[in-house]
């Protein structure tokens, strides 16, 4: 039934949503005052991964995970890695086969972090929220700030050579395997990667440093443009130190106190639950002690900054701090945050391989490692854009019976959602609508940097239709299915 509320009000959508990986729009609804009364982030592409994998050898599912997205294919391929190292019963690694899975995630982050501000972010950050439409985009960047964009394309071309080296393809390659790696990397190859690692350093410092002087440059404005205060989730190791690639869970209160630490991720399906809704082909997570309502949380670069008590290179670790100083509250809340955590993690990774870099084990063959076969397996990775989750059964056939992804992006989905309206009640009800003032929304999107191509594998319940059309265009058949209605063919 519609709501009488709303039969009234018109209907406005950004469709698509612009410089994020994959397929969003917003709607708003408006009375005639232009006056918000809902503002909503749909997720409108399916991909049906969770499905289609079923009946495959487990062994397959590095390979064929990662096709899920073009920008972050590492932390798919190194998620179900980890998940297929415990179906074959092996719990540890060797040395060298988990120093060449974190080299290799750490190049995956990098250049992550460099394609998200350099080519999606900075025009916002550099020309202006509401600027001309004209002018935001990576083209004017170039034009404008050239060096800038360079250096840009330069860190991630080098985040994008380390993937290389190790797995053979800039993208979609492969080197993990249940249990271990398929090859370590020769002398030649770390020599060739060591000549520009002082270069990306010193660029990704830069970068941090000019996202840190444009966050501070109008910090009224940053520290309140789409805040949604909430809980943070991320990964930490057993010390409280940042690490991207394996720990406990930990689970901040948006006040700061300590809810959960060093959770245990086998046991995730005991702390979260994913809920459906109609309008959106994404899930919404939330902590089940907690519910629907109030148990929403965020995950990402500002999760692990907030969450973890230090980083182990020198610079990153004191950019943390400072990031910390500028906060008036226990931790760092506005969306636009995301973007300066995004560049300390990247200075990170970048300390991270030149001192890996040096490790005599990245050209060791002890690569494999065997045990017996478990019927579950659970990995849990901290990607680019947060905490990801890959849960896989098989049968005694070596074929998936079941499998759960929780990417980052999902995690995020109700605090996206929760900016929206914010930003939609703040800076656009009452106002006429121009292409310059409904950016604003997509900037408050942009923040929490959405693959929203790796977030759609739940069916959900969105209404679906589909027309059979003639040779002219004309009608024959329709069929469509909505959570209010069911199923209906016309």
């Amino acid at each position: 039934m519609n709501d009488p509320s709303k039969v009234n009000l018109k209907r406005v959508v950004i469709d698509p949503v612009t410089r994020v990986e994959g397929h969003g729009k917003v709607s708003l609804l408006l009375d005639d005052d232009n006056q918000i009364h809902e503002a909503r982030f749909h997720i409108v592409e399916f991909r049906g991964f969770e499905r289609f994998i079923e009946g495959r050898p487990y062994w397959e599912l590095p390979m064929v995970v990662q096709r899920l997205c073009g920008i972050c294919p590492v932390s798919h391929h190194l998620a179900a890695g980890k998940a297929i190292d415990q179906l074959a019963g092996v719990s540890e690694l060797s040395p060298p086969a988990e120093k060449l899975r974190r080299l290799l995630h750490w190049g995956q982050s990098l250049q992550s972090h460099a394609l998200h501000f350099f080519h999606l972010a900075s025009p916002d950050l550099l020309f202006g929220f509401e600027s001309d439409v004209r002018k935001r985009s990576i083209v004017s960047v170039i034009e404008s700030h050239r060096d800038l964009a360079l250096k840009g394309v330069k860190i991630r071309k080098y985040g994008q050579e380390v993937i290389k080296a190790i797995t053979g393809k800039k993208i979609h390659g492969m080197a993990v395997l249940a249990g271990g790696m398929n090859r370590a990397l020769t002398t030649d190859q770390i020599k060739q990667l060591k000549i520009d690692i002082k270069d990306i350093i010193n660029w990704t410092e830069e970068a941090l440093v000019l996202v840190r002087k444009l966050y501070l440059s109008d910090i009224a404005l940053h520290t309140k443009f789409a805040k949604a205060d909430s809980a943070f989730l991320s990964l930490v190791d057993k010390d409280g130190t940042l690490d991207l690639y394996h720990g406990g869970l930990r689970i901040k209160n948006a006040d700061g106190s300590i809810l959960h630490d060093h959770y245990d991720y086998s046991n995730y399906t005991q702390l979260i639950k994913e809920q459906v809704k109609s309008w959106s082909y994404m899930k919404f997570p939330f902590l089940i002690e907690r519910g629907p309502q109030t148990g929403w949380y965020k995950v990402g670069p500002l999760a692990r900054i907030n969450n973890c008590d230090r980083i182990d290179t020198i610079k990153a670790e004191s950019y943390r701090q400072d990031f910390l100083a500028h906060s008036e509250d226990a931790l760092v809340h506005p969306p636009l945050a995301f973007h300066w955590a995004r560049m300390i993690e990247a200075l990170y990774c970048a300390e991270a391989i030149a001192k890996m870099l040096d490790d005599p084990d990245l050209c060791s063959g002890d690569l494999m490692r065997r045990g017996e076969k478990q019927l579950e397996g659970i990995g849990v990775i901290e990607a680019p854009r947060g905490t990801l989750f890959h849960h896989y059964k098989i049968n005694e056939n070596d074929q998936v019976t079941m499998a759960n992804l929780i990417v980052s992006t999902t995690s995020n989905n109700q605090a996206m959602n929760e900016s929206v309206r914010q930003v939609a009640n703040t800076y656009v009800s009452g106002r006429e609508l121009t292409p310059e003032l409904l950016n604003n929304i997509e900037v408050a999107i942009r923040a929490y940097d959405p693959c929203l191509s790796c977030a759609t594998h739940a069916v959900g319940k969105m209404p679906l239709q589909v027309e059979l059309l003639n040779s002219v265009g004309e009608t024959v058949a329709r069929c469509s299915r909505s959570s209010e209605t069911g199923f209906n063919v016309e």
